[in-house]
């Protein structure tokens, strides 16, 4: 039997939002649910039921109350939601008008700056007001070139609260990626800023907004924030017009919000970009919003007095559910620069000054923490810290280890895995669950998941493909200039008939209920035909204290395929062939014989996506001989040479 990391205490269940809900649940249909794994299968076998009970949960504020929750079922793409309600996004994540904090902001180079919900509200007002006065509507797209500040969820509220569609892209990316997205989905505005600092370095954005804004005829206004310079010239960037003097004439004091369908479109999301063109996902206000409540309410407890801070980007879709929490009337902490800068202590320091109850991170930055021997709970007050919850890509067991032994050992580890694609979660945790090292704590509610074998046969205690049975709210409506609906099922349905296929590898234990994640299944290992998912060798590599990092791929070899691991060591550490060997050694032991790399390989550096994902996409097609597509889609492209390189010495 396995032994859990963590246990809820009685009073966490007693206090915690979902047991509320199961009560809820009960009362009205006359149950009697008493743990997670009934209330799940109650949600998938009553998918009706459940989101309606959802919709009272999270008190979803509408014009127009629904009268059916889903036109058919089995419509799969194509399910229509709560088709008769009429409702406004923002006016539900601008529900709270008091003077309660609404955002704590803190910047590389900026000192810490607060805004209460009323002014949030009013901020948001002047800036509708303003974009209603260009002729803005909805259905309008806005867009955003911004990093990770205030000014970038005003300009999200503002535009949602017309009805017009925000998509943002965060100053980190490079204008060609920007580009590649938003030309694509033909802004009528764009926001952005003079600068931005990252690792304590400041780099200009006027310039490569000037090579956007002049590259999308669309754009009739651009919109600049001034974020770290007082003075700049902006004469050369079109259409541009300062923040000041955008809003100097708007005075309204309520913001008119607009009344639309439950499936009106809110956000336009882009995938990575690391294979082709970035797909144009469209979502729903009325989804998305259902959908990020459920996860915050429900799987990961927020209530009104907690501060929840994510380490993310306003290019990674953590960034829009994490200002859902405005709708819970949550204080939300935004960080903007890099997390480590000009060390590990950085977010630690502001967790503790900021009393933030919920952080929320990558695999990476645990990783990166551990390669440093970081010990936060040794130097910092950790008492307001209840909850870490962790994305990106999987983590370890010994990932999930170090957090209760070098954090703390006392709080909900929650391990959350989903997707852009759907702007939330298949799985995550709740606080009235064991954590168990290495799983996420169950399948998240309303999401009829199953693991897949290659036959298509649904499997228990084995890796299996991921797969989602039944439609869910928050799936894209569609994808931009897709008028057929072509690419949207090529890139779902085309493995499984009327069954979405995520592209996960993933085994779900029968005894715990949880789920390990294995990695991306589009990029899994095949030496000798055999499936093997990256992670089972990342899993043994993190345990290695001379490796700080790694990537791992297949590489097309006579006849067959042959894996090559590409280390980045820690400072001070030579790839020896004493550490090879040590290396292969730990994975014939611990993971098994043809987890044995042919080749290992020192790097300087591993390429991620500017969600904290690793690229094995690019790396796979530079030691395959294919071009590399969309550099500017990953976060260190100069990573990428020294691939090449070392792929070019080989031949």
């Amino acid at each position: 039997m396995k032994e859990a990391l963590w246990n809820p205490t009685k009073q966490t269940i007693e206090n915690a939002n979902i047991t509320k809900f199961i009560d809820s649940v009960n009362k009205k249909h006359n149950l009697g649910i008493s743990n997670y794994n009934e209330l799940y299968r109650w949600s998938i076998d009553n998918i009706e039921d459940f989101w309606a009970a959802m919709w009272e949960f999270g008190d979803i504020r509408a014009s127009k109350k629904y009268r059916a929750v889903v036109d058919d079922l089995g419509k799969f793409p194509g399910a229509d939601w709560f088709p008769e309600a009429r409702l406004n996004f923002a006016e539900n994540l601008l529900r709270h008008r008091d003077e309660s904090t609404a955002l704590i902001f803190k910047g590389e180079t900026r000192s810490i700056t607060r805004m209460t919900y009323a002014e949030l509200y009013n901020a948001v007002a002047v800036l509708s007001d303003s974009l209603r006065n260009i002729g803005v509507q909805a259905g309008d797209r806005i867009a955003s070139y911004m990093p990770n500040t205030p000014d970038t969820a005003i300009a999200m509220l503002a535009t949602t609260s017309i009805g017009a569609v925000w998509s943002s892209c965060g100053t980190g990316l490079g204008p060609k990626a920007v580009l590649d997205r938003f030309e694509q989905v033909e802004p009528r505005v764009l926001f952005t800023v003079d600068s931005y600092s990252y690792k304590g370095k400041d780099f200009d954005v006027l310039s490569k907004a000037e090579e956007v804004a002049n590259g999308i005829p669309s754009i009739e206004k651009t919109v600049v924030v001034p974020y770290l310079r007082e003075e700049f010239d902006i004469s050369s960037l079109p259409h541009s017009i300062l923040y000041s003097d955008f809003t100097t004439a708007s005075m309204r004091p309520e913001i008119q919000f607009e009344q639309l369908p439950f499936g009106h479109p809110v956000y336009i999301m882009f995938s990575s970009g690391t294979t082709g063109r970035p797909k144009c996902m469209v979502q729903s206000a009325g989804g998305v919003l259902i959908k990020h409540l459920k996860e915050l309410l429900l799987h990961t407890d927020l209530k009104r007095e907690d501060r929840m801070f994510y380490t993310t980007s306003p290019s990674w879709m953590m960034w829009n559910w994490m200002l859902s929490s405005l709708a819970v009337g949550a204080t939300v902490v935004l960080y903007d620069g890099n997390p480590n800068y000009p060390d590990w202590r950085t977010m630690w320091q502001l967790i503790q000054d900021e009393r933030v109850t919920i952080f929320g991170c990558s695999a990476t930055y645990i990783n990166y923490l551990k390669s440093q021997n970081a010990r936060p709970r040794e130097d910092f007050d950790l008492s307001s810290l209840r909850e870490i919850s962790q994305t990106g890509s999987a983590l370890s067991a010994e990932g999930f280890q170090y957090v209760y032994k070098e954090i703390k050992e006392d709080l909900h580890f929650n391990s959350i895995s989903g997707g852009t694609d759907i702007n939330g979660c298949f799985a995550a945790g709740t606080p009235i669950q064991p954590v168990y090292a290495g799983e996420l704590q169950g399948p998240c509610l309303g999401m009829r998941i199953r693991a897949y074998d290659e036959e298509g046969n649904s499997v228990l205690d084995q890796e299996g493909e991921l797969v989602c049975e039944a439609p869910a709210p928050s799936m894209p409506l569609y994808f931009w200039d897709d008028s057929d609906g072509t690419r949207y099922k090529e890139a779902y349905f085309n493995v499984y008939p009327n069954v979405w296929h995520h592209g996960d590898w993933i085994i779900m234990h029968v005894d715990t209920g949880g789920l390990t994640f294995l990695g991306r299944s589009d990029f899994t290992l095949k030496p000798s035909g055999v499936r093997i998912g990256p992670s089972e060798i990342y899993n043994v590599i993190e345990e290695i204290r001379e490796i700080a990092d790694s990537i791992v791929v297949g590489q097309n070899w006579a006849g067959d395929q042959r894996i090559l691991l590409f280390v980045k060591l820690t400072d001070g550490v030579q790839l020896t062939e004493e550490l090879k060997q040590e290396i292969r050694r730990d994975l014939r032991v611990k993971a098994g014989p043809r987890h044995v790399p042919e080749l290992i390989l020192e790097v300087q550096a591993i390429p991620y996506t500017f969600s904290m994902k690793k690229v094995e996409s690019a790396v796979w097609n530079i030691v395959n001989n294919r071009p590399v597509t969309n550099r500017d889609a990953i976060s260190n492209p100069e990573s990428l040479d020294h691939y090449q390189r070392i792929v070019d010495s080989l031949k």
